[in-house]
């Protein structure tokens, strides 16, 4: 008899295995919920930014250094994430290039909106 497959995760559950994925990639500062505050998990407790995750599709918001070409941090965003999208187009939004002097006056501006 072959055991049953482990539920799917919940909306939030994968949002946050995936927020976990793209602050890991080199070049992200953090993850944000945009301009206009669109790119949000609501979930239990305080919103998840910089995820969302639909039916269709998954966004991911970030802040990156400046010192790699945007595109190159998007492909390795959207590559870290992909495996756990399923069948949902992965969109790598980059809304903001994080401020050089904020990000060597030390390793704790990143680390503490991670």
């Amino acid at each position: 008899m072959t055991a049953p497959a482990p539920p799917a995760p919940s909306t939030a559950e994968l949002a946050g295995r995936i927020a976990e994925r793209a602050r890991a990639v080199t070049g992200v500062v953090r993850l944000t919920a945009g301009p206009r505050g669109e790119v949000v998990t609501y979930r239990p407790g305080p919103p998840l930014p910089g995820v969302a995750v639909r039916a269709d599709e998954v966004r991911v918001s970030v802040v990156v250094l400046p010192d790699r070409p945007v595109t190159e941090t998007a492909e390795a965003v959207r590559a870290a994430v992909a495996p756990l999208a399923g069948e949902r187009a992965v969109h790598v939004i980059i809304a903001d290039l994080a401020d050089p002097v904020e990000t060597t006056a030390g390793d704790a501006v990143g680390d503490a909106a991670r």
